[in-house]
């Protein structure tokens, strides 16, 4: 260790182009550089390995058994130093082999993950892709360890020591099954208030959420009799009984086993965003993602 605090790294060009040279003049001819210079340089050298390194020979100068020994792994020390501080090469998805992990919910994953995984297939197919459980308490820890990519969440309490990148903003819609016979037309608060509804509660068994604070704003309440903490679990329940369900808008449309209108009152929606870390922000791969994923939502 001592002696790699002494060394730089043009100490180690140095001897690098002389092991293969074995010439003081020619050396400097490579390493642009005067001979006097390469011969300082070869001192230093030889004062930090305790070695000659280079003798006296008939045809230029000999290595001794010492520089032989570092020659190889000098080289392949040097060669992945290159590598190292190379500019990063620009992202080709055709031939990346990345894994990619996102954070969101089973609504992310349906809102924003799904529409843009048939093209994430054919224009990088040899990347993987994997979809984890959001936290939404930990995005800054995890992003700071790596263990994800992307986060997909809400902008309202979104933390600020993290990138963001907005995507759409959601509303919230009236959904039940076909024909369900309570939205055969817009309902009247009053007829809102009377349905049955399901809701989501990312916590857990809860029974009051936006829709129930904006109701309450009113000097209302609705009928929730069914909490549940995924949104797939909602879709279900909603086509195969006559309960209803206030639920963000990108989730039911096209959906054609369910039929939407438009809620009674005002309920306030949410903006949904990308976030990620300063470790993968300028990684042209990470960039590459971003820019797919915000394109096809």
């Amino acid at each position: 260790m001592n002696n790699l605090r002494r060394l730089d790294i043009n100490l180690l060009l140095t001897l690098d182009v002389l092991l293969a040279e074995h010439n003081v003049t020619r050396a400097a001819q490579r390493l642009n550089l005067s001979q006097p210079s390469v011969s300082v340089h070869l001192a230093k050298l030889r004062d930090i390995f305790g070695d000659p390194l280079l003798l006296p020979g008939p045809r230029g100068m000999r290595p001794t058994a010492r520089a032989d020994e570092l020659r190889e792994p000098l080289r392949d020390a040097l060669e992945a130093l290159e590598r190292a501080v190379a500019p990063a090469r620009p992202f080709d998805p055709a031939q990346a082999t990345n894994t990619w992990k996102i954070a969101a919910t089973d609504y992310g994953g349906s809102t924003i993950v799904l529409p843009g995984l048939n093209g994430l297939r054919r224009q990088a197919p040899g990347t993987r892709l994997a979809v984890i459980d959001l936290m939404p308490r930990e995005m800054v820890k995890q992003a700071e360890q790596g263990v994800f990519d992307l986060a997909l969440h809400i902008t309202e309490d979104a933390p600020l020591e993290l990138y963001q990148r907005r995507l759409f903003t959601e509303r919230y819609v009236l959904a039940g099954r076909v024909g369900h016979p309570g939205l055969n037309a817009r309902p009247t608060r009053e007829q809102f208030c009377a349905l049955e509804h399901v809701m989501v509660s990312r916590e857990g068994g809860g029974f009051f959420g936006v829709t129930d604070k904006a109701l309450a704003e009113v000097g209302l309440s609705r009928k929730a009799v069914l909490s549940v903490p995924h949104f797939l679990l909602v879709m279900s329940v909603l086509a195969s009984t006559d309960l209803v369900a206030m639920l963000p808008s990108r989730l039911v449309r096209d959906n054609p086993a369910l039929q939407v209108v438009t809620a009674p009152l005002e309920v306030p929606g949410y903006e949904m965003a990308m976030f990620w870390g300063e470790r993968s922000h300028r990684d042209p791969a990470h960039r590459w993602l971003r820019e797919h994923l915000a394109a096809s939502v």
